[in-house]
């Protein structure tokens, strides 16, 4: 006699893949930010992404190269490009600086319009507005430093600003206090799409440390000398090793484009290339999270702004 078969097992119901996928679905975005020199948009950079990244100072046209922070909160990562300042370019740095600020907004998703609301002048603002027109592309504007200025300013500001027709959106906020940043984070986030993060979790730049610790010696440069300090100059990373302890030994070059620089540069007695060598130090070593010996050299090189190799270490186009 056949004998039966054992009935079949019955399997619990499965969720759809779509469902299941759309559990995991991250958001990614680009967002670029644009204006004109000192408008604080390495400020915001460094605010939105809650670490410093991109130097900060009074001086006009301190960024210099595209820089760019990361934010990763929940399943979403923005990628914030910190532009240069926006400019009548004279010399090939200041084109190469005013190109790169243009070609970021081929890849972004958003483009925040930074204005300085203090700012006595709109001329260079009406100016990047009127490009934006041309290339009919639109913007997110962002009134800051507003936390000092009074409505019946502000709001004809914003209001003429509208009128251009590319704003879709306006945020009023201050950088510097974070007044309102939070309202625009929340915005950016919410308009990231679905797709997959472009850079790990826990990765803030996609810069080398290099370039990040020569940029925090030049902001220091900045810091100390503040109007003595000529335009053309610059920090170049030289060496980096690696201890066994841990600890980095960090060697860089602060280039000036005339010999009668250089003693700007060291100061009586070396008291001042000194104080910007222990400053930048304990910069470093807190965008590091480990010891760091910072050697500093000052050299002379009038052609600097003229080297192929410097746009290159930079990521910048040289023009011939």
């Amino acid at each position: 006699m056949a004998s039966k078969k054992p009935p079949a097992k019955k399997t619990a119901a499965k969720k759809p893949a779509s469902k299941k996928l759309k559990l995991l679905e991250t958001r990614a975005g680009f967002v670029a930010i644009l204006g004109a020199p000192n408008a604080g948009k390495s400020t915001l950079l460094n605010r939105l992404v809650g670490q410093k990244i991109s130097i900060v100072s009074p001086k006009p046209q301190t960024t210099r190269m595209r820089i760019l922070g990361v934010l990763t909160e929940d399943k979403a990562q923005i990628a914030f490009i910190d532009t240069p300042g926006i400019f009548a370019p004279k010399r090939r740095l200041d084109r190469a600086m005013v190109n790169a600020a243009w070609q970021s907004l081929e890849g972004a998703d958003t483009i925040l319009l930074l204005v300085d609301a203090k700012a006595k002048s709109d001329e260079l603002t009406l100016a990047i507005v009127g490009q934006l027109q041309e290339k009919k592309q639109r913007v997110v504007l962002v009134l800051n430093k507003v936390d000092s200025i009074k409505p019946n300013i502000l709001l004809p500001l914003a209001a003429k600003l509208n009128e251009s027709g590319i704003v879709e959106d306006t945020f009023m906020i201050s950088a510097l206090t974070g007044d309102g940043v939070a309202y625009l984070k929340n915005y950016l986030l919410a308009k990231t799409k679905n797709g997959p993060w472009h850079f790990p979790e826990d990765e803030l730049s996609d810069l080398p440390s290099r370039l990040l610790a020569a940029e925090a010696t030049r902001e220091q440069l900045y810091k100390q000398l503040q109007q003595e300090l000529p335009y053309g100059a610059t920090v170049t990373p030289e060496s980096w090793e690696t201890k066994p302890d841990g600890s980095a030994v960090i060697r860089q070059s602060i280039v000036v484009a005339r010999a009668n620089h250089r003693p700007i540069i060291l100061g009586k007695g070396g008291a001042r290339i000194k104080s910007i060598s222990q400053a930048a130090r304990a910069e470093i070593e807190k965008m590091l999270g480990h010891k760091v010996h910072l050697f500093l050299d000052v050299k002379v090189d009038e052609k600097w702004q003229d080297r192929p190799a410097f746009y290159q270490m930079i990521g910048l186009e040289f023009e011939q």
